[in-house]
């Protein structure tokens, strides 16, 4: 039940970049139903993928999902709220920092 050393699996998956006026984003999805979980990492094969601006570009690929052990996904779990805290330490004010 418990992993002591990571796993991988290699899935197929659908990579899509949006680079519109609308929005700016990039999604991978698991063609074969994989779920990735806290600590998880995916790594997407091939070349960059540059969409025009205006344009929403999809491709096929490959990726590769190295499962985090259980004490990787205990530490995930325990410091994951510290890290989106990071995120709130900005401000879009118009105020000059000194």
């Amino acid at each position: 039940m418990f992993a002591y050393f990571a796993k991988t699996e290699h899935v197929p998956c659908t990579v899509t970049v949006s680079h519109r006026f609308e929005e700016l984003s990039a999604h991978v999805r698991f063609n074969d139903g994989s779920v990735i979980h806290p600590g998880d990492s995916v790594l997407v094969h091939g070349a960059e993928i540059l969409a025009p601006f205006g344009t929403v570009v999809c491709e096929d690929r490959m990726a590769t999902i190295t499962r985090a052990t259980f004490v990787e996904r205990l530490w995930a779990r325990a410091t994951g709220d510290l890290e989106v805290m990071e995120l709130y330490e900005f401000s879009f004010s118009q105020e000059a920092m000194i």
